[in-house]
C-alpha cells in the first residue's frame, strides 16, 4: 500500500482473517528506523483513538522524557464497551501493524518492554495476538500478552496499569493530565491499539501522508463501531469529516435513525437534525459531543429514547468501580430516577427534577471519568427525546412498549419491571 492517500488503510487486506508477518511484509513493508517519530506524529496531528482523543506526541513525549531506564508501553486493546468492536477487528485483520506501532513508539520513548492487554474474554483476540507474537523476529523489544477480566472500567488506561502492578481494575485519581502512571517504579505510556496501528503507518509514509485524509484539525481516518438499526454490527474505516450519514449508509444503517448515540455509552444522543454533521472534532465539539471511541448507535424510528437511555444508565452504574460517592450512589440514584420515568408512573414529575439536580452534583466530582460520561449521555436524551421524556411525565403509555431493545447491553438481574413486551 506504499503511499496510499485513499481507504483502507488500517484495515487494508481481508478483514477477519489475520495477516501473518510475511502477508504483513509484503502488505505494508518493513517498518524502517524512524528517530524523528514524535515531530512526525505530532505534525500528523495524531490524536488518541481510545476516547480521549488526546494528542499521541505530547503524551508520549511526558513518557520520554523521565529519567532513567526501564519504561514500559501499554498497548490497550480491552474494548470495555459492549457494541465496541473496532479493536477486535483491527487486530483480527492487521495484528503485526498494531504490534509494529507498538514497537515504533517504544523506541520513540526508550522502552525495551511493550505490554499488550486484551480482555480475557475474548478468546478469539488473545488467540490471534499470541499466535502474531509468537512470529515476531525484532528481538530489541520484549513483548507480553495480558489478559485481565472484562469489565467496562478496565479498559481506562489507569485502572489497566493499575491491574498490570498486581491489583484490581480500578482507575485511580488523576486531577491533572497528563500523568505518569508507573508498573512499579517504571513510567508507562498507554496507547489504544489503534492509537498503535497509525502510528505505524505514519512511520512508513510520514505526516503529510496521513493528512491525505480527514480534516485539517482532524486528520487522517479513523475506525467506527455501529451497531443499532442494522443488519448486522459491523466496523468501518471512514476519513475524520465524513457525515454521519453517510457512514450510517456506507454500514447498511438506516440513515434515516430517530436518534443516534455518538461516542459510546458514555457519548453523546444526537436527534435526526444532525445526522449530516462531519464526524470531526471541530464540527462535533460546538454539539456537546464526541467521536470519542468510534462507537455509533443508530436508533430506529418508534423506539424510546427514554427507556433506551434507561437501559444503558443502569448497566454504566453496575460497571462503575465504586470508589467514589458519584459512582457508589449518584449514578445508581440517576438510573433510578430514569426507571420512574420511563414507566410513567406519578412520581415521574418528580423524578426528572432530581435528575436536573443530580446530574449536577455528580458532574466534575468523581474520581475518574466515568461518572461524567454517564451524565453527558443522560443530559443529551433528556434533550433530543424531550417529546418522550414529556408522554412519560404525562403518564402517557409509551408507545415504544412493544418494541424490541435495541443497544446492546448485558442483562442485569432483576429486569422484570424493564422488560419489553
Amino acid at each position: 500500500m506504499s503511499g496510499r492517500a485513499t481507504l483502507p488503510r488500517l484495515l487494508a487486506g481481508t478483514v477477519g482473517r489475520p495477516a501473518r508477518l510475511p502477508e504483513h511484509h509484503e502488505r505494508f513493508g518493513a517498518l524502517p528506523a524512524t528517530p524523528g517519530l514524535l515531530d512526525e506524529l505530532e505534525a500528523a496531528g495524531l490524536t488518541g483513538r481510545g476516547g480521549a482523543a488526546f494528542p499521541t506526541a505530547r503524551k508520549a513525549a511526558v513518557v520520554r522524557s523521565q529519567r532513567g531506564h526501564g519504561k514500559i508501553l501499554v498497548v490497550n486493546a480491552m474494548e470495555g464497551e459492549p457494541a465496541a468492536h473496532k479493536d477486535r477487528t483491527l487486530l483480527a485483520t492487521n495484528p503485526h501493524l498494531v504490534l509494529d506501532g507498538a514497537v515504533a513508539l517504544a523506541r520513540a520513548i526508550g522502552a525495551a518492554r511493550v505490554a499488550v492487554a486484551v480482555a480475557r474474554d475474548e478468546q478469539a483476540t488473545v488467540s490471534v495476538v499470541r499466535r502474531a507474537l509468537a512470529e515476531r523476529t525484532d528481538r530489541t523489544v520484549a513483548f507480553a500478552l495480558h489478559t485481565p477480566p472484562w469489565r467496562y472500567v478496565a479498559g481506562e488506561e489507569s485502572a489497566l496499569v493499575h491491574w498490570l502492578n498486581d491489583h484490581e481494575s480500578l482507575p485511580q485519581y488523576r486531577p491533572r493530565r497528563p500523568t505518569i502512571l508507573r508498573i512499579g517504579h517504571a513510567p508507562v505510556l498507554v496507547d489504544n491499539a489503534e492509537t498503535c496501528a497509525h502510528v505505524a503507518l505514519i512511520a512508513r509514509h510520514g505526516a503529510a501522508w496521513f493528512r491525505g485524509l480527514g480534516t485539517a484539525a482532524s486528520p487522517g481516518s479513523t475506525l467506527v463501531s455501529v451497531t443499532g438499526a442494522i443488519a448486522r454490527p459491523t466496523v468501518l474505516e471512514m476519513a475524520l469529516g465524513t457525515p454521519l450519514r453517510s457512514v450510517l449508509r456506507a454500514a447498511g444503517a438506516d440513515p434515516e435513525p430517530a436518534a443516534v448515540l455518538l461516542g459510546g455509552y458514555g457519548g453523546s444522543w444526537l436527534g435526526a437534525a444532525h445526522l449530516d454533521v462531519p464526524l470531526a472534532h471541530e464540527s462535533l465539539a460546538p454539539l456537546g459531543a464526541a467521536l470519542g471511541a468510534g462507537v455509533i448507535v443508530a436508533l430506529p424510528a418508534g423506539a424510546c429514547g427514554v427507556r433506551e437511555t434507561l437501559r444503558v444508565a443502569r448497566w454504566m452504574a453496575h460497571e462503575s468501580a465504586r470508589q467514589c460517592g458519584p459512582c457508589a450512589f449518584g449514578l445508581p440514584a440517576l438510573a433510578e430516577d430514569l426507571h420512574v420515568l420511563a414507566r410513567s408512573t406519578p412520581g415521574a414529575p418528580a423524578a426528572l427534577e432530581r435528575l436536573g439536580r443530580r446530574a449536577t452534583s455528580i458532574e466534575g466530582r468523581g474520581a475518574c471519568r466515568h461518572p461524567d460520561g454517564v451524565v453527558r449521555m443522560v443530559r443529551s436524551a433528556l434533550d433530543v427525546f424531550a417529546a418522550h421524556v414529556d408522554e412519560h411525565q404525562r403518564g402517557a403509555p409509551c408507545a415504544a412498549r412493544a418494541q424490541r431493545p435495541v443497544i446492546a447491553v448485558p442483562a442485569l438481574e432483576p429486569e422484570e419491571d424493564l422488560a419489553w413486551e
